[in-house]
This record gives C-alpha cells, sequence and structure tokens, in this order.
C-alpha cells in the first residue's frame, strides 16, 4: 500500500479527514507530497518496496525480543504482563531550524523549575508574591514537608526530566506536561536508536542524525558532578524497587551502560548519617543515588513506615550533605498538573522571560468558573487526576460515555483540587509501518534534559505513538508504541 502517501487518491482524503478536527501531518504536505526533509527517505522506501519494508519490521521485533527489550502490562494477566517493546521502524525526523527553540525553551522551563523547587522548600517568594495560590501547593501531593529546608547539592533538584511535547493542528510544538520524579523511557530511546542503525543503515546513510547514544555518558558525568566528595572518585549506584517495577529493564540498562551498581534499598545501609553500599568486601560509602523509588517509599523513617523498598536514614543523611540524591525528593510538586497552568508565571517571575514554548490551555477544577465551563463541554475536554501517569486517571471526553462522564463529575465534586481539564488537541500524525500497510499515527514527544554543571537537552527524545487507528493515548501502558527520534546536524 506504498501508493497511498504518492499522489491523489481517495485513500488519502479518508486518511486525512480522520477526527473532529484536521491534525497536522508532519510526513507529508497539504499536497500530500513528502515534507522536504522526508524525501530521501521516501524515494528509497519506493525503491526498496514493501517487501524490504517487512523484512526490517520482522528484524527490528526479533532484535527487541533477543536482546529482551520489555515493558510491563499489569492491566492485561491473562496475556502476560512482559511484552517486547512496539517500535515502528520509519523514523520522525525533525530539522535542525525546528528543534533550536524547543532545546531553547525546555532548557528554559527546567531552570525556571528548579527555581521554583528551591523557593518552594526555603522562602517560598513565589506564594507570598500571589503568583502561584498558596493553596494549590500546600494541598499538592507531592509537596514534601519533611524536605522543607534542605539543600541539595549544586542547589538542583531537577537533575533528570523528562518533558512531554505535541504539536496542534497548526504544527506548533506545545508542552503537554512536564516528568521531574522519575521519568522513564530514556533506554528505550536509547534501543530504537541501536535497532534503527542496525536493520536500517541505509537510511543514515541519506541523513546527518545526532547521537543520543551518549545518554548515559552525560548522566554519568552529571550525577558525579553533584558528589560531596568530588566527581573525581563518586560512588553512583541506581536505587530500583526492584524486578517486579514496570520500568525495572530501565533501571538494569542504565546501570550496566554507566558502569555502576544497581541495588535495592537491601543492599543499602545508612550509619552515622552516611549510606553505604553492601559488598562482598564490606561497606562502601556512596556519594549519589540516582533514585528510581518514588518519595513516600524512599526513606521509611520520613515517609511511609512500612515501606521495605527505600533505606531508613537516606534523608538524614541528605540533609546532612553527605549524599546527593537524584532527583531530589519533593520535585513532584512542580510537575503537579495543577501546578502546570502556572510554568509560564514562573518562567517570568525567576527568568524576565518570556514562555518560548507555549502550553495547552488548561482549567483548574477549583476554580468555580472553570469547573462550570469542563462539566458543560465534557465531550470536547480530556480531563486528568493531577497525580496520575501512564495514562490512568484520565477521561477523554470524545470517546467518553454518560456513564464515564457522570462518574467524573462525582469526583471532580468530591475532590476538585484533584482533577484539570485541557481540551482536545487533534495532535500530529505520522507515517507508521503497521500489519504491512502505511498508515498514519498519532504521536507525541518525550525529551530528556539533564541538570549538571549546565542544562542539556539529549538532541533527540522518546516518540511514542498511538498504534490504534484514532487513538490518542500514547502510553505503552495503554497500547501505545514508539519510533526513533532524528534531529538533523542541519
Amino acid at each position: 500500500m506504498l501508493k497511498q502517501f504518492q499522489s491523489g487518491g481517495a485513500g488519502q482524503s479518508q486518511d486525512r479527514s480522520e477526527g473532529p478536527a484536521m491534525a497536522y501531518h508532519e510526513f507529508y504536505r497539504d499536497d500530500f507530497r513528502p515534507r522536504d526533509h522526508y524525501l530521501p527517505m521516501w524515494e528509497h522506501i519506493q525503491r526498496a518496496g514493501q517487501q524490504s519494508l517487512a523484512a526490517k519490521a520482522r528484524d527490528a521485533h526479533l532484535a527487541l525480543h533477543n536482546e529482551g527489550v520489555t515493558f510491563t502490562v499489569y492491566s492485561d494477566q491473562d496475556e502476560g504482563i512482559e511484552r517486547v517493546w512496539p517500535f515502528d521502524i520509519l523514523p520522525r525526523i525533525i530539522t535542525a531550524a525546528e528543534w533550536a527553540p524547543i532545546e531553547a525553551g525546555l532548557k528554559q522551563r527546567i531552570r525556571a523549575l528548579n527555581l521554583f523547587l528551591k523557593d518552594i522548600y526555603h522562602g517560598q517568594r513565589i506564594l507570598k508574591d500571589g503568583v502561584v495560590p498558596p493553596e494549590l501547593i500546600y494541598r499538592g501531593k507531592d509537596l514534601r514537608r519533611e524536605i522543607m529546608d534542605i539543600d541539595p547539592p549544586h542547589d538542583i533538584y531537577t537533575h533528570i526530566s523528562g518533558v512531554d511535547l505535541i504539536r496542534d493542528e497548526e504544527g506548533r510544538y506545545l508542552v503537554l506536561e512536564d516528568n521531574l520524579r522519575t521519568p522513564s523511557g530514556v533506554s528505550y530511546m536509547i534501543e530504537n536508536r541501536i535497532i534503527e542503525r542496525r536493520v536500517l543503515p541505509e537510511f543514515f546513510a541519506r541523513y546527518r542524525v545526532r547521537r543520543v547514544e551518549h545518554y548515559p555518558e552525560r548522566l554519568l558525568q552529571a550525577l558525579r558532578y553533584l558528589s560531596p566528595r568530588g566527581a573525581a572518585d563518586a560512588v553512583v549506584v541506581v536505587l530500583t524497587p526492584g524486578i517486579f517495577n514496570s520500568a525495572y529493564f530501565e533501571h538494569t540498562f542504565l546501570a550496566k551502560e554507566m558502569g555502576v551498581e544497581l541495588a535495592e534499598g537491601r543492599d543499602l545501609v545508612c550509619r552515622n548519617d552516611k549510606v553505604y553500599l553492601k559488598t562482598t568486601l564490606g561497606l562502601r560509602q556512596v556519594d549519589v543515588v540516582y533514585r528510581r523509588i518514588d518519595d513516600e517509599y524512599l526513606d521509611p523513617l520520613v515517609f511511609r513506615s512500612d515501606s521495605t523498598l527505600g533505606v531508613a536514614g537516606l534523608i538524614n543523611a541528605w540533609r546532612a550533605g553527605n549524599v546527593a540524591l537524584a532527583n531530589a525528593p519533593g520535585a513532584g510538586i512542580a510537575d503537579d498538573k495543577a501546578v502546570y497552568a502556572y510554568v509560564p508565571d514562573i518562567i517570568r517571575y525567576y527568568l524576565g522571560e518570556t514562555p518560548i514554548l507555549s502550553s495547552v490551555p488548561t482549567y483548574q477544577m477549583t476554580d468555580h468558573q472553570d469547573r462550570a465551563y469542563v462539566l458543560d463541554n465534557m465531550q470536547g475536554m480530556v480531563i486528568k487526576a493531577v497525580a496520575e501517569s501512564g495514562g490512568y486517571g484520565m477521561l477523554m471526553g470524545p470517546t467518553s460515555t454518560a456513564a464515564q462522564r457522570d462518574d467524573f463529575t462525582r469526583r471532580i465534586a468530591a475532590n476538585p483540587r484533584n482533577y484539570i481539564a485541557q481540551p482536545v488537541v487533534q495532535i500530529s500524525r505520522h507515517v507508521c509501518y503497521l500489519d504491512g500497510e502505511l498508515e498514519s499515527r498519532h504521536l507525541d514527544l518525550r525529551p530528556f534534559i539533564i541538570h549538571g554543571a549546565e542544562i542539556e537537552v539529549v538532541p533527540g527524545g522518546l516518540t511514542r505513538v498511538a498504534m490504534t487507528k484514532g487513538s490518542l493515548v500514547v502510553n505503552s501502558s495503554q497500547g501505545g508504541g514508539s519510533k526513533d527520534t532524528w534531529v538533523l546536524a542541519d
């Protein structure tokens, strides 16, 4: 079905009419011709033919299977919870000119959010000046009062961030949400690139693509920068909840690539406000903990007393300045979906700058007018629980039933602080090779940002694809897949 994306034909008109609004197509223009930066790839696809694509797709799936690149779906245990990572072989390409404002906007956003966190856990000037409503922060699930006035190394809270971007109907990049606690997906970004280079080297021969494989090296450099005893001899560990965590593949991948120990809570012990790793040669002092455990399970002496995943005494060691924690506990208040609406004001307040990247309009359910408007227009809204992730706790208005809307109306009435709403955006689409056909699917982009001595945006990110036709939900736990993301060097 390669002819679908050539010239003319009823199939294209039907493809473009999908959804209530016209989604921006990243691969081809309004006249159905591929955009200029996709022409070399498209010409090769036409010459190679469909059989070649089918073989390449099989090779990619087999490579992912053999290397154990998996993710976990807990909602469908009848078929097993481990799945091979779903990967579409046709890459998404972003030109250098498109990438420049994305990179600048992400750096600006992380700088401002880091200053926001420092302020929230110290002087709280932004609340006193009325820029952000104090009740919004004080009632936030992820505000950690236990860490007030702790000074993290170099005043960095947001060491690793993943910011979700979409493109609207006009092709503009918008920030959909921030992920500042324990953002996941970077291992899949790297695996996508490794597989793509292996099965489609001829694509790379036609483009100058910036690297993403250096991410573990850059991450390790940033983590060592945090070490209280200096970067040269820093001992770094990745703290994981264990094999039953949905992101365990990523934990093991990053520890291996960085050449550091993967540790569970039981492998660490605190003595005299210092953290030690248990080894066969005795205790070894740890300088930096890259934790992939949620705040509430991190230290049973400070947070949940029934937690067996964390390390007793870890927060006191951090408070004493003897260990660095990445990301800092409490960072989740900055990616609270209710706080998201104030990020443009946060940027202006701390940096005195106009936001480079725009945000999706957001309605606060704590505001009576916003709430009334949303409840009257639920079928055109996406309603999200502020503390949920992975596509859970969400109502997709256009595909919802009356019973589901009634349920969310009751939930909002019971706890308006726990919900926000956004208008449905027909997020951009791209060509995918699915079941032997070229079809269009909606997608988003999660670039990853490392904050060490400098703020660095990895040139690319994880492109997540809604594999189900017409769906706007890209999360892998909800049936989504992924693409390799190419940022061109020029």
